[in-house]
């Protein structure tokens, strides 16, 4: 599992555990990938439910590369996530919202 205070979120893919984190620099990578102006206007996209597959595996992969995974969107488009599509969005949206968590 990983350390949700540190926004880490754990994804077994083809049968290997990895850890996804949202660096700032993963967090620029995606707003150019999904074309969207700011982080405000990334996370009201997600939370609107206007969302595709494409985004989570854009998502999901910034969270890979942000956790030291040098993985593409091609290679992990072909991938098996444990737990299936369900899993892999369920994965993506708890790392959106583990980057903007706030520690009490």
């Amino acid at each position: 599992m990983g350390n949700r205070w540190r926004g880490e979120v754990a994804l077994t893919i083809d049968g290997q555990r990895h850890r996804m984190k949202l660096t700032l620099g993963a967090l620029a990578e995606l707003e150019e990938a999904l074309e969207e102006p700011s982080l405000v206007a990334l996370v009201e996209r997600f939370e609107g439910g206007r969302y595709g597959t494409r985004d989570v595996l854009a998502l999901l992969v910034a969270g890979l590369q942000g956790g030291g995974v040098r993985i593409d969107a091609r290679t992990l488009a072909r991938a098996d996530i444990d737990g299936g599509p369900m899993a892999a969005a369920q994965a993506a949206a708890e790392l959106l919202a583990r980057a903007f968590m706030v520690q009490a």
